[in-house]
Formats: C-alpha cells, sequence, structure tokens
C-alpha cells in the first residue's frame, strides 16, 4: 500500500490555498487527519505545527497580503505577522530582509505511510478490497458506459470506475476514450538526521530563483521539523523536469541546501540522511481534475493533484463518496456544486497562486 507517489510526499497538510474548492477539501482532510487517532486508534503521526509563508520581498508580501481575504473569507485560523511579531514564532528564521509572513496554527502534518497503512487498514474492516500489482489494461465500455475493467490478470466489473492514477492519470484516461490535461514533472525531496526540536511549522518560501549558469532554477521550497525531530525538505524545479523518471539527481542538495541555510542558517551542519524523487501530476492551472465526465457514464476522474494528493485525499474522498454512492440527494448536489470549479471541462486560464 502507499508504493505509488503517496511514498514520496513529504507529509504536509494545509487548508491554506488560494483556490475556495481546495480550501473547503482540505478542510475536510484536517478534520480527517486531525481526528484519526482519537476515532480509530492508528497513529498517523499527525502534528499541528502550521504552515508559515515567509515573505523577504514586497512582491511576496503583496501576494500574501491578498490571498489573506480569499483564505479568510472561508473561516481559515490565518494572519500576517510584521517581522518582530514572526520571529516570536519561527526565531530561527534569518532576520536579515525579513518582512513577515502569514502563519496558519491548525495547518499540520502527518506520515504519509502511517496513514496509507491506518486507511487500508480502516477500508478492509469495512468489505474494501485491494488488488496490488495488477495494472489496468483496458476500460470494459458498453453502450457509452464504463462497466469494469481488464487488467494484466483479471477482468472487474464496477458499477462506477474512478482514475486516481496519479502520475498516469492520462494514461488511464485514455483508456477510456478521455484526454486529460495532465503531465507529471519530478521534485525532490530529502530527510536529515534527528535533531532536538526546535521548529514548529512547515516553513515555505515562494521567491523564484531564476536558472543561470552558476545556480539551477526553482520556484517555491519548504520544510518543517517532522514529529521525529528530523528535517524533512523539498523544492521546485524551475523549468519543470517532465516525464516519471524518479532517479535522484546530483544538482537537488547543493540547490536546495543553498536556499535553506539562507533562510535558516542554523541548519548548516546537519547532517542528510537520505533524498529521494517522486512526481507531481500538473494540470496547466494548478488545479486538480475532479468530478463526473461528459464522454462515458459511471466514470469519475480525480487526477492531477499536482502534488498535493496526500493532503486533498481523505477530504476528496468524502465528497466523491456522495458522487459514487448517490446515497443522500442533498449531499450529492452539495458535492456536484463544490466540485464544478474542478471540472475537466473549465478554463485552465485561471492559475492556483500557491502550488
Amino acid at each position: 500500500v502507499g508504493q505509488g507517489s503517496n511514498k514520496c510526499a513529504i507529509g504536509g497538510i494545509r487548508a491554506t490555498h488560494s483556490d475556495p474548492a481546495k480550501i473547503q477539501i482540505c478542510l475536510k482532510s484536517l478534520d480527517i487527519f486531525s481526528t484519526w487517532k482519537d476515532r480509530y486508534g492508528d497513529d498517523i503521526g499527525w502534528l499541528r505545527g502550521g504552515y508559515a509563508f515567509v515573505a523577504y520581498r514586497e512582491t511576496e508580501e503583496k501576494t500574501l497580503k491578498e490571498l489573506l481575504i480569499i483564505q479568510k473569507s472561508y473561516g481559515l485560523d490565518i494572519d500576517w505577522h510584521d517581522h518582530d511579531e514572526y520571529l516570536k514564532i519561527i526565531p530561527s528564521l534569518n532576520p536579515n530582509g525579513l518582512i513577515g509572513g502569514t502563519f496558519s496554527p491548525g495547518d499540520g502534518s502527518a506520515s504519509p505511510m502511517l496513514s496509507a497503512l491506518a486507511f487500508e487498514r480502516q477500508a478492509r474492516k469495512c468489505g474494501a478490497e485491494f488488488h496490488y500489482n495488477e495494472p489496468v489494461t483496458d476500460m470494459i465500455r458498453t453502450n457509452g458506459t464504463v462497466t469494469g475493467v481488464k487488467t494484466e490478470k483479471d477482468t472487474y466489473s464496477a458499477s462506477v470506475v474512478v482514475n486516481a492514477a496519479g502520475g498516469w492519470a492520462k494514461e488511464v484516461a485514455a483508456l477510456a476514450g478521455i484526454d486529460v490535461p495532465v503531465n507529471p514533472d519530478s521534485h525532490e525531496a530529502g530527510i536529515t538526521e534527528p535533531v532536538a526540536p526546535f521548529l514548529g511549522p512547515m516553513v515555505v518560501d515562494i521567491r523564484p530563483i531564476v536558472e543561470s549558469k552558476e545556480t539551477p532554477g526553482s520556484a517555491n521550497y519548504y520544510f518543517y521539523q517532522h514529529h521525529t525531530g528530523q528535517i524533512i525538505f523539498c523544492i521546485t524545479p524551475n523549468p519543470s523536469i517532465w516525464g516519471t523518471d524518479c532517479r535522484e539527481t546530483s544538482v537537488f542538495l547543493p540547490q536546495v541546501t543553498q536556499r535553506m541555510i539562507g533562510i535558516m542558517p542554523r541548519l548548516k551542519n546537519i547532517k542528510v540522511r537520505r533524498t529521494w524523487r517522486g512526481l507531481y501530476p500538473m494540470t496547466p492551472d494548478g488545479n486538480p481534475i475532479v468530478g463526473e465526465v461528459e464522454e462515458v457514464e459511471n466514470y469519475i476522474l480525480a487526477v492531477g493533484m499536482c502534488g498535493q494528493g496526500y493532503m486533498l485525499g481523505p477530504g476528496l474522498a468524502v465528497y466523491l463518496r456522495y458522487l459514487i454512492t448517490k446515497e443522500s440527494k442533498s449531499n450529492r448536489k452539495d458535492s456536484l456544486e463544490l466540485l464544478k470549479p474542478l471540472t475537466l471541462y473549465r478554463d485552465f486560464g485561471k492559475k492556483e497562486a500557491l502550488k
């Protein structure tokens, strides 16, 4: 379980997005992650440390303050803090040039692997079956309706088929005759040795670094202290590295450590234990593609999570459940309304500001 892109996730969970649908979906996810242990007894490593988007330039200050209006309109617990107040929240930040930043204390992190195991365990108790190492080779279609799937091992009938194939969503959609604009690019991450707790929130720096002969380009990068004491970090390459190649590169560590030490100098002597590379299934606007399709019946998309499938997954599953089971007309109507902006048939011109 969790041996696809899930194991490459670094575990961050936040509702502080710029897209209203993603905000509401992740609020549901946060409720599920934060109460999971109390409800089911599984320790999934949930840690409510918050998210901190830092600003060292007026450009990022303006962007973050503008997004606050949207975020607060949906009841998010997030505020802007100036230089001095921000250093009280994150004392280890480099104070030189720091303007301030936003902080959302209700966001947090959990273990992708522990979560996947816990979710699978509870699903089995509810009667779900799992088939691993069984690639899907075709969709069974009858009179414009998807009625099942073929795999390398067997054929399965189904009243509804959900495409949640991550970096391979485009290929799986094509089996049903559907073209989805999802293309995977790869991001690298790493983890350090454990150290004494000193950092609460996930720190995110959205300043872009322009590619040059001396420095590879990058967009945002982010890091936090895991509940084990280890620092987990990741960076968004710019330009993107398209494709499904997940081999680690020699560029990543020099690139990301330079940025991390610049924003938090005390990290300069910490030892890195390992690195890895995973896929971000990207869409043109940085938002997921979710919902029913027009081309065939009984086929639902849950694709293009843009590297945020871990944090979106639990909340999204709740709303998809209402579409699939049709057990409540009002819940189904609410789900359709919430997911409407994420339809495959939308205008992809408006981009997510905090991808």
